[in-house]
């Protein structure tokens, strides 16, 4: 039997106390998902200011990087190069770029979706979020 760590309700609050740091340093009106590594909701927090709709897309971002185990950039960079084919994927739905997953020991235990601004901005505050976790 294989065994793995699995995000605490500590972690991710560690993560999101640290991507919404990052958003607001910036003045950036965002929100903010994180997921497990099966893509099911643990956080979601929009900003004062931040799109409706980035409350429907953070989380959507964050599942396409957990449930690929990349970040959801990898999909736009493939559909952008002409495998629009992949718009068919089942399940994916954030194949925008602001999807990062959360890898401990090796292992994908979660994704940090963020939408809100421009796309890479939107990773930043995921990848500030992530480590918060000091892995």
């Amino acid at each position: 039997m294989q065994s793995k760590p699995v995000l605490s309700a500590d972690d991710v609050r560690k993560i999101a106390t640290a991507a919404e740091a990052e958003a607001r340093a910036h003045r950036w009106a965002v929100s903010i998902a994180i997921v497990d590594d099966g893509g099911h909701p643990l956080w979601l927090q929009r900003l004062d200011g931040a799109p409706p709709i980035s409350a429907y897309m953070a989380p959507e971002k964050a599942r396409a990087a957990a449930l690929g185990r990349r970040e959801s950039r990898v999909y736009e960079e493939m559909i952008n190069e002409g495998r629009t084919a992949f718009l068919s994927a089942p399940v994916l739905a954030g194949m925008l770029e602001g999807g990062v997953p959360i890898v401990i020991g090796g292992h994908v235990v979660g994704a940090v979706g963020v939408s809100g601004v421009k796309s890479s901005e939107d990773a930043q505050i995921a990848r500030a979020g992530i480590a918060a976790l000091g892995t």
